[in-house]
């Protein structure tokens, strides 16, 4: 229930439907948008609701459901039902038309059973008469028109007629062959008079060829004449078209008396496709505002996320201007928000997109929120916004403000959601304010929900001292002197009349005498609420900085840990080498020592013998003993040139070098193997190509380059990985490739459709060193092989 009778044109509701009834196909269609209104069952919502989300998904989908053309068969119903009656042409073709595409959005959802449960509901024990397209399609053409052979005797007479129109035809070109012949015919050709073929002769020869004249020009000097000879034959052709026509009625009415058992399916079918009508409306205007379906709650309440006023989306969609999202929520606990703030700052508004959103979902309308807004379901909405004197009723402004609050006070219950704006104004604030107060208190008493725009002082301080109010304010930018229409809800807000006064040039004299008027307590009040705001500013600037602190730090320490693994792992990797070898330097010393006391208990201890075997253990032994030969220190030679992405660079800090993989401002992204690391660009030098690869040769790399270059192969399989996989493989094999300076290298990624084949090339032109990229022999594999030679 909605109070009072322009509610909807208040707050906005009315423009919605005038958007709605644009985007209909037909005036079934205009009509339900017509009768759409503010629903309180739960059920009937939710149906509605899902009806819209589940139409705005086919059409955002692009799925093939074809509704272009309907009409309203419920008129021709009412035709058929009279016996004796017929459907003209026309009429029976619109039928034809309606019930395809009904057939057609049936065939959809048959296609696609469960997906939309909501939708199928509209056709659920819809009855599907193929029976009366074939009826239909018996008799008429995909053109609209009766076909030829739709009745024997229609054929019969066209064939009559077509044979009659090409004796006439015959005669009069050579009737009018003789004229043009001896100079008879004016100019013209053959043409039609009263529906007869005449001929247009000139006045002084009219009585040289017998006929009737039908016609004459304006000057009077042509007449247009149908000879003697056809006159006959073109009164038979007359004849036989009364026939037609006559035949054509007849088999109109057959397949109208055919259609009428189907009368009630037809009603039923025109139903449907109002319906579908009106759904596909309310999801194209979804669309137009970005809306989605919010989550529906079974009570009073509301909680609106990143909500946006959809008339002022609309209008500033024109201008290239975004609307300020609204943040808002009414429940149990907090029941009335009473907004207070700067004139034109938004306060409103805010009530109406409130007012709007909420009659939107309970009409069955998708809002422009996000997806975890949620909306509940009040049984009444009362709005008391604008002005509504009446010279009739003789009624004031603050009277018709009253009569409002009598109702409201006599109406309203805890399902009520009520809306009011500038809460207590049109009359003396000395008395309005207090009299505010008390409705106020009375519908906070009856747990009625609602919001209220004021700038009584006395509403925010009983909003601020009573359970179940809560103020709230429109923040305002009070450095820039510009409201910012972002709603705050936990504290009052100020006017800001004097600031906003000083803005706009008011004279100083004039606002310091307003100031003394005012009264010290009211300045201090809002001076409070002023400083209170922008401190509130100060403290959410800090809540902003520490959150980026803590980030920072966050990352940092997943960084350190993620080093902290990886040195583990290479320290685990390093023991695990060193035991293997160790144990197996043991194990062919335990041989040896084994075989050297065998033979000298086989030689029974000779002295010579054992000496010789002794000496020979000895030189085994110092011949697998491991051995460092001192390193060759391999002097890097630096350089100040500027570093680019993919040059090789030395540490400052412990003389590794590694490759730089990208660059950000002062800090470098640097691969030391299969280890990255950030570093400043201040704390690395710069080294040659070919320093690298001597520091490769002379074993330089901390992590073991030597062994990293006996174990690398220049072949690397990729077949049957993911593009991002195999590309992440194809960085790493040559980065690798480019340190211990080889030549080449071979990727198999296999021939497939081409795709790994492609983004594997286009990677690998990125990189300077790449020189070209050939295919493998045709016999060995030809483009499912790519070979990359590196400069």
């Amino acid at each position: 229930m909605l109070y009072p009778n322009n509610c909807e044109e208040r707050v906005g509701f009315s423009e919605i439907r005038q958007l709605l009834l644009k985007h209909c196909l037909s005036p079934m269609g205009q009509e339900m948008v017509g009768k759409m209104q503010v629903m309180s069952r739960f059920d009937q919502i939710d149906k509605f609701l899902r009806q819209t989300h589940e139409f705005k998904t086919i059409l955002l989908d692009n799925e093939p459901l074809q509704i272009n053309v309907f009409f309203d068969i419920k008129r021709l119903t009412e035709k058929i039902r009279v016996e004796g009656s017929y459907l003209t042409e026309e009429e029976v073709f619109q039928i034809y038309i309606s019930l395809q595409t009904v057939f057609s959005v049936l065939r959809f959802f048959a296609e696609r059973k469960d997906v939309y449960p909501a939708l199928e509901a509209l056709f659920e024990n819809l009855p599907i008469e193929q029976g009366i397209l074939r009826s239909i399609e018996s008799v008429i053409d995909l053109k609209g028109k009766i076909k030829p052979n739709a009745s024997q005797r229609l054929q019969a007479i066209t064939t009559e007629i077509a044979k009659g129109e090409q004796e006439v035809r015959k005669r009069m070109d050579s009737i009018y062959r003789t004229a043009v012949s001896k100079n008879y015919v004016a100019d013209g050709s053959l043409t039609m008079r009263d529906g007869r073929m005449c001929i247009p002769i000139l006045s002084d020869h009219k009585r040289k060829i017998k006929g009737f004249i039908h016609d004459e020009s304006a000057s009077g000097q042509t007449v247009y004449l149908e000879p003697e000879e056809v006159f006959n034959l073109n009164n038979q052709l007359r004849d036989l078209e009364f026939d037609r026509r006559r035949e054509i009625i007849q088999i109109l009415t057959r397949l109208t008396d055919e259609l009428r058992p189907y009368n009630a399916q037809l009603v039923a079918y025109h139903g449907f496709l109002t319906k579908l009508d009106f759904v596909r409306a309310k999801a194209l205007f979804a669309i137009s505002i970005n809306a989605s379906l919010p989550i529906l709650k079974n009570e009073p309440k509301l909680k609106l996320e990143n909500a946006r006023h959809p008339l002022l989306m609309l209008s500033f969609k024109e201008e290239n201007r975004t609307v300020v999202p609204l943040n808002a929520h009414i429940d149990q606990s907090l029941r009335i928000l009473v907004v207070s703030g700067p004139n034109a700052g938004g306060k409103s508004v805010c009530m109406k997109t409130i007012g709007l959103l909420q009659m939107m979902a309970q009409s069955g309308l998708l809002i422009p929120a996000d997806g975890h807004t949620e909306i509940g379901v009040f049984d009444k909405i009362f709005a008391d916004i604008g002005d509504d004197q009446s010279i009739e009723s003789d009624l004031s402004t603050y009277s018709a403000h009253l009569n409002k609050m009598r109702y409201f006070i006599s109406n309203a219950t805890a399902k009520t959601l009520v809306l009011i704006d500038e809460f207590g104004t049109g009359t003396d604030p000395q008395f309005g304010g207090p009299i505010a107060e008390a409705v106020l208190e009375t519908l906070n008493n009856k747990k009625v929900r609602g919001v209220i725009t004021t700038h009584y002082s006395n509403l925010k301080l009983f909003a601020g001292n009573n359970e179940g109010l809560e103020n709230a304010s429109m923040l305002f930018d009070n450095s820039k002197m510009k409201p910012l229409y972002i709603l705050d809800i936990g504290k009052p807000g100020s006017s800001y009349a004097f600031e906003i006064a000083q803005n706009i040039g008011l004279q100083n004299d004039v606002i310091e005498l307003a100031k003394k008027k005012t009264g010290t307590k009211q300045n201090s009040l809002d001076k409070m609420l002023v400083e209170l705001e922008k401190e509130k500013k100060e403290v959410h600037q800090a809540k902003i900085n520490l959150a980026n602190l803590q980030n920072k730090v966050k990352n940092l320490v997943a960084e350190n840990e993620k080093h902290k693994e990886f040195l583990e792992e290479n320290k685990k990797k390093l023991l695990k080498e060193a035991k293997l070898e160790a144990q197996s330097i043991i194990k062919n010393a335990n041989k040896l020592v084994e075989n050297t006391i065998s033979q000298i208990k086989k030689k029974q201890a000779d002295k010579e013998i054992t000496k010789a075997l002794r000496d020979n253990l000895n030189r085994s032994l110092e011949e697998n003993k491991i051995k460092e030969e001192p390193k060759k220190k391999v002097i890097i030679e630096e350089n100040d040139d500027e570093i680019l992405a993919g040059d090789w660079v030395k540490l400052l800090s412990n003389d590794a070098v590694g490759q730089v993989i990208t660059i950000n401002k002062n800090s470098l992204v640097v691969a030391l193997g299969d280890l990255r690391t950030v570093v400043k660009r201040n704390s690395v030098k710069k080294v040659s190509h070919k320093q690298v690869k001597k520091l490769a040769q002379g074993n330089a790399f901390a992590g073991g380059m030597t062994d990293l270059a006996t174990n690398f192969k220049a072949e690397l399989d990729l077949r049957g990985m993911r593009t991002e996989a195999a590309l992440a493989e194809v960085e790493k094999y040559l980065d690798k490739a480019i340190m211990l300076g080889f030549p080449s290298l071979k990727i198999i990624h296999g021939r497939g459709d081409g795709i790994l084949r492609k983004m594997i090339r286009e990677y690998l032109r990125k990189y300077s060193e790449v020189k070209r990229i050939e295919d493998e022999h045709a016999d060995r594999g030809g483009d499912g092989i790519s070979y990359v030679y590196l400069a």
